[in-house]
């Protein structure tokens, strides 16, 4: 069984991959500590992302969006804010896909749940669906993905 350490790194190098791979830039920042754990270069602006891994559950994805540690009193859960970090971009190992999820959407939350699957009573509303934040579809409407046509045209 692997570690929460081996989970994060596993997802912070599947993300920094597709990142790559569709051209944007990907900055980390040489120390730890910080509440993001990269910097995604959308063009325009640098965004602070802090990645997690997401797991599913049947037909649910389950994000975490806390930071906890081990104080006198036990452990200290903390939630992400936006004076903090832009994005939580989440990677699903059992689909091998990252998701996008803008903070000012979710700020506060301690989990968000992301459907892969239709409700068996077929509620639409309130659903936060995974497909709305795949990270490549996510990044293109942020104006990230237009570049990257021309970065290709430029460096061939």
């Amino acid at each position: 069984m692997l570690t929460s350490d081996q989970k994060g790194a596993i997802a912070e190098t599947a993300v920094i991959h597709e990142a790559v791979k569709l051209g944007v830039g990907v900055l980390k920042p040489v120390n730890d500590g910080l509440r993001y754990d990269l910097v995604i270069d959308i063009g325009e602006r640098l965004v602070r992302v802090q990645v997690k891994s997401a797991r599913r559950q049947i037909d649910v994805l389950v994000v975490r969006c806390y930071s906890s540690r081990r104080a006198a009193g036990g452990f200290v859960r903390r939630t992400y804010t936006t004076d903090e970090v832009d994005a939580i971009v989440a990677y699903c190992p059992e689909l091998q896909r990252c998701y996008f999820l803008p903070l000012d959407e979710f700020a506060g939350l301690t989990h968000i749940q992301l459907r892969v699957a239709p409700t068996r009573n077929n509620q639409q509303r309130g659903i936060h669906w995974a497909e709305d934040f795949e990270f490549a579809a996510k990044l293109h409407h942020l104006g990230a993905v237009a570049q990257l046509g021309e970065r290709l045209a430029g460096s061939q």
